[in-house]
């Protein structure tokens, strides 16, 4: 396997590739409709019109939907009546607790800050009476150490240093020998389950991940970003996780 160099830097879509290789299938949600009441007071009004395309308040665009277990969903909506913009929606149908995701590519690059800005609400649906703890930051990935296998040709570690920042490098693959520190944010939805997403510095690109950590060792996720060629660009991701171990601090904590 011959290594690239430092300066050899990839872009969003060439490491994307390949990337959802492993992800869990599509759940079609044809016919249901959702209602979830953000803690800012808004509503999102989706109905799924089949296994492709909703509505979201009245405002037709396509959607991918992953069932990670049998009660709890991950929907993303590649959002094409904006362009650069991406609503992901995580929601159980036994908590009817919901937490949302809407990412933007900002107009221009700004030193010092990702490009690509993230803004995160927990919620509830109208499926019944919410139970269990409110989906909100969460400190518990910190210190632990995972690779994740998305493809035959996608390894990466990750390794979570504190509640705003994680350090990533690329095992397998186009970005062999890279790696960073990025920001990261990270949320529990329910026991075992939590929100992970990243904003990176040296390419203008984000992600949002959804992590079981129980029993199934499984992640999906989805990408926004900008191509080598200046375009915007939703990819698909998934794969599995592979516990490397953790560490705990004696005494003074991360941020």
């Amino acid at each position: 396997m011959s290594d690239p160099s430092p300066d050899e830097w990839r872009t969003y879509d060439e490491f994307a590739a390949g990337i959802d290789t492993y992800r869990l299938p599509n759940a079609d949600l044809t016919g249901r409709e959702l209602t979830v009441t953000l803690d800012d007071g808004a509503k999102l009004e989706l109905r799924f019109l089949d296994g492709e395309r909703l509505t979201l308040n009245g405002v037709e665009d396509p959607y991918d939907a992953v069932a990670v277990r049998p009660d709890v969903f991950f929907v993303n909506l590649p959002l094409t009546s904006v362009e650069g913009e991406s609503l992901t929606v995580v929601y159980s149908t036994t908590t009817h607790r919901a937490m949302t995701v809407r990412s933007v590519i900002g107009d221009e690059d700004v030193e010092g800050t990702p490009r690509v800005s993230q803004t995160f609400h927990a919620g509830t649906t109208d499926g019944g009476e919410p139970t269990g703890d409110v989906p909100g930051p969460s400190r518990d990935l910190i210190g632990k150490r995972n690779v994740y296998r998305y493809s035959p040709n996608h390894l990466y570690e990750h390794v979570y240093l504190s509640s705003e920042r994680y350090c990533w490098q690329c095992v397998e693959g186009v970005q062999r020998g890279h790696g960073d520190v990025d920001m990261s944010t990270v949320w529990k939805f329910a026991d075992g389950l939590y929100l992970f997403c990243f904003r990176e510095f040296r390419i203008a690109v984000a992600s949002v991940w959804l992590h079981d950590l129980g029993y199934d060792l499984r992640t999906t996720g989805v990408f926004l970003g900008i191509t080598g060629d200046g375009r915007s660009e939703h990819s698909r991701a998934g794969g599995h996780i592979y516990p490397l171990g953790s560490i705990s601090y004696p005494d003074v904590q991360p941020v």
